[in-house]
């Protein structure tokens, strides 16, 4: 081909690359996996006779749709040998993620780690469905089901997720004032201060992956996570310091020992104080916070 010019498959491809990435890692929760999957979609799309599809986009969704779900079925076997609570890897988002609220509570840690509860099935028609506004026709050819078990899986599916999400709306820069102040609490080592930000109920979850030092199963109530954050704190010889950025669409610590990388901090807010902490320090899953991956649901 000549210089600048690309096939109709490739065009395809490229033009959906941000979609279908969202999509695998909606399902997975990993970054890497969904890269992997992106490359098993190619190969078998290149394989595709193009006059025989009507619906190019819908065509690489339900290719991206079934080896996410293969991969699903197996990291969920990975997952049970995993060292310490597994936490989805954090991705640096581009500012038009924060914007679309929709996208952006989309990929949030919270809502992530609630689909981990979901069987791989119910993840894939949840997300689909909910996410990305795909019809029950064209979820029962992405996951092999007839419309009406789809129909059923959804609702199921989203009842659950309903009783474990949060029932407010939390604005970035209500996020983000209570990310400061949690940030200028441990900087200072004010106990005080970190209490007066932290929710009398709230959970920090570490995910180390058995590399990096963290606690092995989640830590509740204020008290005993202020303990943990500051006895940690007191035995660091190198600085500890964190710079607020963007990541899953919305305000997180890129904390710093030493100078070097040493994870995310993720947060969630209710009613002004941090319910939840989610920190993520296996080096394995911080692969994509340097550079912003664009998401789209469109």
């Amino acid at each position: 081909m000549g210089e600048g010019v690309t096939d109709p498959a490739t065009e395809a491809f490229v033009a959906h690359r941000n979609l279908l990435f969202t999509v695998a890692y909606e399902m997975l929760g990993s970054a890497a996996d969904a890269e992997d999957v992106l490359q098993e979609t190619w190969l078998r799309w290149v394989r595709v006779d193009l006059a025989q599809v009507r619906d190019q986009r819908a065509y690489l969704v339900r290719i991206t749709t079934r080896q996410a779900l293969n991969r699903l079925r197996t990291m969920r076997r990975r997952k049970e040998a995993y060292v310490g609570p597994w936490l989805p890897e954090p991705v640096l988002t581009t500012p038009d993620v924060a914007e679309d609220v929709e996208l952006a509570e989309s990929v949030s840690m919270a809502l992530m780690l609630v689909l981990e509860t979901l069987s791989p099935t119910e993840r894939a028609v949840f997300v689909l469905r909910e996410a990305f506004g795909l019809t029950y026709d064209e979820i029962a050819d992405a996951v092999d089901k007839s419309p009406v078990t789809v129909r059923q899986i959804a609702l199921r599916a989203r009842r659950h997720v309903e009783a474990r999400r949060r029932r407010t709306v939390v604005s970035a820069s209500q996020t983000r004032a209570a990310l400061e102040s949690f940030q200028r609490a441990v900087e200072t080592r004010d106990l005080q201060g970190l209490l007066d930000v932290l929710a009398p109920e709230v959970v920090l979850v570490s995910d180390g992956g058995g590399v990096k030092q963290a606690a092995l199963r989640p830590v509740a109530g204020a008290e005993k996570v202020g303990r943990l954050l500051f006895g940690g704190l007191g035995r660091l010889e190198d600085p500890l310091t964190g710079e607020v950025t963007v990541v899953n669409g919305h305000p997180a610590l890129v904390v710093r020992l030493g100078g070097e990388l040493d994870g995310i901090m993720a947060i969630r807010v209710e009613n002004a104080r941090i319910t939840g902490i989610y920190y993520v320090r296996n080096p394995e899953k911080l692969t994509h916070v340097e550079s912003e991956t664009p998401l789209t649901l469109r």
